[in-house]
């Protein structure tokens, strides 16, 4: 008998920057630089971990991931920890599965953790999605060879008004320092002692970066991102104030779901239990939020469940008053009174930034089909028409294939943020920004005013300059910042704009200009969720659907075509002139989607506007100021009580299904489309789903048209008199906004209301400055900031600072200022 020679094997080629190793006897090829850890993930192995992140650097702090492991034949002393080794060419590396030295340190490892560890699984709120649960299970011995009295402190212990600390539970695996001083750039938590008598607690020491007053525990954990450690804690030392013993997680029901609060458009999931929402946490997308939500996004979710929500349709009766009213009644009237209107002088829609595509898109339709007008918008703040031209020739169109991404800026040699305040108006954009500063060396560059938080965290530099002047001052950069100008030519570089520059005349024009010399990307990053897909959806008065022009004929034939009806030539009012104009009595009536009054440039004019108003309808969740005006208030659904779907600062679509169903609630579109078929109209957007269909069949216009409106050249902001100042401001995350009612403990943690002046001006005005238009005044402490001399800056919506509602001015505006000591 021939017996065939066997075929000799052959070798695996290892591409270049690769290595070759085995793993509990399986070759291998992993990129040179990647931990053990994740080598083994990827073959399926799990190796047991509580320190371990795939989003912070290694630690090797718990020691839990011990593996046995050999080089050139022969084996280590001993046990290494796998979270902290890279791989190696020739490596061979054992796990618990097949090394009984890896698995006896693994379980050694368990046994020292549970030492000191309470056994009050029963009552702690991470048992039972616990990783020290499952893994002593897993890895652990049956039994326990300690047999004296545990270590215990006193609990819980307030970290900050949401985060409480359970330090008998802590295993030290230093996730949540590691988080806040690499991710958040919040350095307010940290391990103290040493040996045995090691925990976690307040840092005594520590830059608090303007953010909170000294308290004799040292400085308190005061971050926008504090929620995160909660959730990427392994075990139940630190848990939310808001969350403790509500619930057990065996008893909630997840659903994925999309943040409402701005426009970066977080994934997250939000646990339920009885049609009640119980919490939310971050959700894992790579592409968006990776893993992690600001506060916020976490904790101001009680807004549903509010005392003052409008669960019931309300009519004005013949005495003035409001009064429920049955769905059928509450459209007539609203549907007698709009068309009325609509006769007479016309109506309007205010149709606000929080809404979802779908909801825009049924008011732009309405206004358009059921009330024959362009008169609609979105922007309820200021605005300008260069904004809405810039909007419509950069903006509107654009997706995240061809536009400025989350992985852009990642990625960006150089971004300069211009009228933006990433960590308060979009926290995730600033999370990526300092990634990129701190991973890969981007020079993060920001045109404002003082050196802010988002400025020192993201190690960045200050191009300063008087609020207004912003303009004036990119038009100066070749001039006296050369290497900014000329790192932003550079390939990949970014260029992000905030709302607030449609407060700065020419500023639009002025990123333009810069943008054409240098070749840099623009991105534009609105504050709210909805305000990206309104503008998409045409909810705009010089915009239909998919961001074609008003005046653009063929454009306009296209959705007249879709629509069946025809559709106003004439550019519309925005939203300043439509109050202007029920102010003056040239419009007589308006549609109210959801809009603050005291957001509006000049909420005092709203106000004489509403009134004057002959017909006002409002669609509200909660009661509020245009409650009080309106003549048929129609009740509309929360996020979490609809679908449908939010476009963030990308362009990207973020899709969501209901959390709670069968709740009655219904959503704006849905509201619209009955009430425009009261009137004789067909929307056809009965339903979020029907609604985007009707949207998507009319698709985008192709690339962005629009012609802009170019202001000639920049000018530099006015020179003050004496006992003024130019005020700077924005709003701050954590603020008086109406989505953050009954939420005391995330309130807990919003930065100091303060005003802000240069050294020189606190030394001549005191440590107390009140602020004053011939509205209204406003009087703060003073704290000193590297600002311009002659101007102050004050936060645009806080307790004690309402700026629009006090002082009817923003952003640029010179107000009269003095001091006062104490």
């Amino acid at each position: 008998m021939t017996i065939a020679p066997e075929e000799p094997k052959t070798e695996t080629p290892v591409p270049e920057g690769h290595v070759k190793l085995t793993i509990d006897g399986e070759e291998v090829i992993a990129p040179k630089g990647e931990l053990l850890i994740r080598t083994a993930e990827r073959l399926g192995t799990v190796i047991p971990r509580f320190c371990d992140h795939p989003l912070l650097d290694p630690a090797g702090a718990c020691r839990q991931c011990l593996v046995e492991v050999e080089m050139g034949g022969r084996p280590m002393p001993k046990p290494q920890a796998s979270c902290t080794m890279t791989v190696a060419d020739g490596m061979v590396v054992k796990t618990q599965l097949t090394s009984p030295v890896a698995d006896k340190a693994q379980q050694g490892v368990m046994e020292l953790l549970l030492i000191n560890h309470p056994l009050d699984c029963p009552v702690c709120d991470k048992g039972g999605e616990c990783p020290l649960q499952n893994q002593a299970m897993a890895h652990g011995r049956a039994d326990s060879r300690f047999r004296d009295t545990k270590r215990t402190f006193p609990k819980p212990l307030p970290i900050s008004t949401q985060v409480l600390l359970d330090r008998e539970r802590c295993v030290l695996c230093q996730r949540c320092t590691r988080f806040s001083a690499q991710i958040a750039g919040d350095p307010f938590i940290d391990l103290l002692e040493r040996g045995a008598h090691q925990q976690i607690g307040t840092a005594e020491t520590a830059d608090v970066f303007d953010l909170a007053s000294r308290t004799s525990s040292g400085a308190p954990f005061q971050s926008y991102f504090s929620g995160n450690t909660i959730q990427i804690c392994p075990v139940g030392a630190l848990t939310s104030a808001q969350y403790r013993f509500r619930s057990r997680p065996f008893d909630l029901v997840s659903a994925p779901s999309v943040c409402e609060h701005c426009s970066s458009g977080c994934a997250e999931r939000t646990d339920y239990r009885r049609g009640k929402v119980m919490r939310k946490l971050a959700a894992n997308d790579p592409e968006v939020n990776e893993e992690w939500i600001c506060d916020k996004g976490r904790f101001a979710f009680r807004y549903a469940t509010a005392a003052d929500r409008i669960r019931r349709p309300l009519v004005r009766d013949a005495s003035g008053e409001l009064r429920e009213a049955p769905w059928t009644e509450a459209l007539r009237v609203a549907a007698e009174g709009l068309a009325k209107a609509r006769d007479s002088r016309g109506a309007a829609v205010l149709a606000g930034g929080r809404l979802t595509l779908e909801d825009a898109y049924a008011y732009a339709k309405f206004a358009r089909v059921a009330l024959r007008t362009n008169d609609v918008d979105f922007r309820a703040r200021a605005h300008s028409p260069e904004e809405l031209d810039f909007l419509a020739a950069e903006v509107a169109g654009t997706t995240p294939e061809y536009g400025v991404t989350f992985g852009a800026i990642e990625n960006a040699p150089t971004v300069l943020c211009v009228a933006f305040e990433p960590e308060e108006e979009a926290p995730i954009v600033f999370l990526r920004l300092r990634k990129a500063a701190r991973k890969k060396r981007t020079r993060v560059v920001h045109l404002g005013q003082w050196t802010t938080p988002s400025v020192r965290k993201t190690f960045g530099e200050l191009l300063a300059c008087v609020p207004g002047s912003e303009a004036a001052a990119l038009d100066g950069i070749p001039e006296y910042a050369p290497d900014v100008e000329s790192a932003l030519g550079a390939d990949g570089a970014v260029v992000l704009v905030g709302e607030r520059a449609a407060e700065v005349p020419g500023l639009f024009a002025a990123v333009r200009r810069l943008a054409a010399r240098t070749g840099a990307k623009v991105a534009w990053i609105p504050r709210r969720a909805g305000e990206r897909g309104a503008l998409e959806a045409g909810a705009a008065p010089t915009l239909l659907p998919g961001g074609r022009p008003v005046t653009d004929e063929a454009a306009r034939a296209e959705v007249e075509a879709a629509w069946g009806v025809p559709v106003p030539a004439e550019p519309g009012r925005d939203t300043n002139d439509i109050i202007g104009a029920l102010a003056g009595g040239y419009l007589s009536g308006v549609v109210v989607g959801g809009v603050d009054l005291d957001d509006l440039p000049d909420p005092a004019l709203a106000r004489q506007a509403l009134e004057r108003a002959e017909f006002v309808v409002s669609l509200e969740m909660r009661a509020s100021t245009v409650t009080e005006h309106a003549d048929v208030v129609l009740p509309i659904a929360p996020v979490v009580e609809k679908s449908g779907s939010f476009v963030n600062w990308e362009g990207r679509r973020r899709e969501f299904d209901a959390t709670l169903e069968g709740t009655g609630a219904l959503p704006d579109c849905r509201v619209l489309d009955t009430l425009a078929v009261e009137m004789d109209a067909d929307l056809f957007t009965q339903t979020p789903v029907a609604a985007y269909g009707d949207f998507a069949r009319l698709g985008s216009s192709g690339a962005s048209h629009g012609r802009f409106w170019e202001s000639g050249a920049a000018r530099a902001a006015a020179e003050v008199g004496p006992g003024q100042a130019r005020l700077a401001s924005w709003r701050q995350l954590l603020d008086e906004g109406s989505l953050q009612v009954d939420e005391p403990h995330l309130a807990g943690t919003a930065r100091r209301v303060v005003a802000r002046v240069s050294a020189k001006t606190a030394a001549e005005l005191g440590d107390v400055v009140t602020v004053s238009t011939e509205r209204g005044a406003i009087t703060l402490p003073v704290e000193v900031a590297d600002l311009p001399d002659d101007v102050v800056w004050l936060p645009g919506n806080s307790d004690g600072s309402r700026l629009r509602r006090t002082l009817a001015a923003g952003h640029g505006a010179v107000v009269n200022i003095e001091g006062a000591r104490r």
